[in-house]
């Protein structure tokens, strides 16, 4: 449906993304979803095209473009109907790498974000670990200073990306003092002596996008590979959240988009007391109530895109996206396998897999519990500054 916020280049380049996803990744889907990754010449293939650099300066091999032409990707690439490409993709260009171009210095731009650009390289962003996940400022991987360099130890888990990456960039405390006041970042390179992957892990959903365990042993990281300025780590990871949060809800509706659409064309299709199921009221009226839902969470997410696209602070907003699109994404998909009847639970019928994908949303990036409880704080805060207050 056509939005206000997106004009005729942005609408141009969705053709041309929509053609190249039809043509170039929805016909693998099920290979990748079956061997647990997808090849890095896929990586190589959308940096040729320039998709890996849509928002990163042209001094870096970017295209110098905006947020909202990145949205108009990552919605795209959200329905070949695999959750896992767009979170392998997504974990690249949404989380991993936009801290090297935020806090990292010319050089690591050059040397890390560059050959990112290029699909040369495939990045990962390791924060959570197996006693620290919404709690980031509870991580126990730890980064001494050593002369030269920083000796890193620790693990991490459920890490996107994190069995093929090139590199990591790797959240961990270097002090200890407050809270929120002792933790870094550093890029981390997987060929590095101590770096290793636990296993790939197996995952209900998101099957086509590989995700690890890591652990650090002594590594040595070079004191030009810390990420901005020492324990400043936890403020970094807050603001990367924001981006984080609304590709997680774009791509959201752009899934549910997807599965709706599958339900409107099964339903012409599937005959039943001698008529289209479509013709039945009852599931109608459950396929406008999908629509309504989508669109409810599209707009609360273009919303927040635009403004963020603005350079404002959208913490509310984002949180908003994440909470309300990441529960809609669920119930629509699960709406869709119940239109597709038996068929929905067969494994040839893709529903399924939109089901399967649909559930990670809620919980990754922040689960809806944390989401709420931020909006929470800020309401409270928006209280305190009103004149009635």
């Amino acid at each position: 449906m056509a939005h206000w916020m997106f004009q005729e280049h942005h609408e141009m380049f969705r053709k041309s993304v929509k053609k190249f996803v039809e043509k170039e990744i929805t016909p693998y889907v099920e290979e990748w979803e079956e061997n647990g990754e997808v090849p890095k010449k896929l990586f190589e293939r959308l940096g040729e095209l320039g998709y890996l650099g849509i928002k990163y300066p042209k001094e870096y091999g970017g295209l110098g473009l905006d947020f909202i032409m990145e949205s108009v990707f990552i919605e795209e690439l959200a329905k070949c109907g695999s959750g896992g490409v767009g979170a392998a993709i997504g974990a690249h260009i949404g989380i991993a790498t936009p801290p090297i171009w935020r806090w990292g210095t010319h050089e690591q731009k050059k040397k890390y974000l560059t050959p990112a650009i290029q699909g040369k390289m495939i990045a990962a962003l390791a924060i959570t670990e197996p006693n620290a996940g919404s709690d980031v400022s509870s991580i126990e991987t730890r980064a001494e200073r050593h002369g030269d360099c920083y000796v890193l130890n620790g693990s991490k888990t459920f890490i996107t990306n994190g069995v093929n990456a090139d590199y990591v960039v790797i959240a961990a405390k270097t002090g200890d003092g407050p809270r929120h006041h002792n933790i870094s970042l550093f890029i981390v390179e997987t060929r590095w002596d101590g770096f290793s992957v636990g296993k790939k892990l197996d995952k209900l959903g998101w099957r086509s996008s590989d995700t690890g365990e890591l652990y650090f042993e002594n590594v040595k990281v070079p004191k030009e590979n810390l990420l901005g300025n020492e324990n400043e780590g936890f403020r970094y990871i807050m603001q990367n959240f924001q981006w984080e949060r609304l590709v997680m809800a774009l791509s959201s509706v752009a899934l549910a988009e997807k599965a709706l659409e599958d339900s409107i064309r099964y339903s012409k299709e599937r005959v039943q007391f001698g008529k289209p199921i479509r013709q039945f009221q009852v599931l109608r009226h459950k396929m406008v109530d999908m629509a309504i839902d989508i669109e409810k969470a599209r707009h609360i997410t273009y919303r927040a895109i635009y403004l963020y696209n603005q350079g404002k602070d959208v913490t509310t907003e984002a949180t908003m996206a994440k909470a309300y699109a990441g529960e809609m994404v669920s119930r629509v998909c699960d709406q869709a396998v119940q239109i597709h009847g038996g068929n929905g639970y067969m494994m040839e019928f893709p529903v399924q897999r939109y089901w399967r994908d649909a559930r990670i949303q809620s919980i990754g990036g922040g689960t809806t519990q944390i989401m709420r409880e931020i909006l929470v704080k800020r309401l409270e805060i928006m209280q305190e500054g009103s004149p009635e207050a």
